[in-house]
């Protein structure tokens, strides 16, 4: 089982598979945007943290610039219905501290951001995850009934957002970090965001 690579990056494809070299062996590994920006340029040393998925009918390696990544990685697949595929694109939407906030307070709509996740799938993942992830308790703490009321509004300030055009990358970054009740003054910092 391959846990991490060290060596040097021969090949990085925008498509998100790079492919590193290390003791003369290339091994493919496909990363999440976010990883791939991190790295290097081609012929400059590189290190990923690995997950080796092996199936009856395949093997591959997925790579992460954190082991936190990793790890949060390897419990999202480890939910019910979800494959490596959408693990990715969940962590390529939603980083590690993002992630287990929504799972944390129960945001079904940070989920539902994530591409090929409907409000269902977001829901059993919620569940599912609380179990899985590593939830600080100051975290656990925000299902309160503030944290509720936080994450209602959260939702309504996404799904404005949506409605006026808004990718889902766009989105998320508007909303980082948001917090009050007052959905409209939310929504007023997220448009002044997105503006500067």
């Amino acid at each position: 089982m391959i846990g991490s690579l060290r060596g040097v990056l021969i090949d990085k494809d925008p498509e998100g598979e790079i492919v590193i070299e290390v003791s003369g062996v290339g091994y493919r590994v496909t990363v999440n945007p976010r990883t791939l920006a991190d790295l290097s340029d081609t012929g400059a040393d590189a290190f990923v943290h690995v997950h080796h998925h092996i199936r009856e009918d395949d093997q591959h390696l997925y790579g992460f610039a954190t082991l936190v990544e990793r790890k949060c990685f390897e419990s999202v697949i480890g939910a019910h219905g979800v494959g490596p595929a959408l693990g990715m694109a969940v962590l390529a939407t939603l980083p590690p501290e993002d992630l287990r906030h929504a799972v944390a307070t129960e945001d079904v709509d940070a989920l539902c951001l994530v591409p090929g996740v409907g409000k269902k799938t977001a829901q059993r993942m919620v569940l599912e995850l609380k179990n899985r992830l590593e939830l600080s308790p100051h975290l656990e703490n925000d299902v309160s009934a503030a944290g509720q009321t936080n994450t209602t509004s959260l939702a309504d300030v996404r799904e404005a957002l949506r409605q006026m055009g808004f990718g889902i990358e766009e989105v998320r970054l508007a909303v980082e970090g948001l917090e009050g009740e007052d959905t409209s003054a939310m929504l007023r910092e997220a448009l002044q965001r997105m503006a500067s």
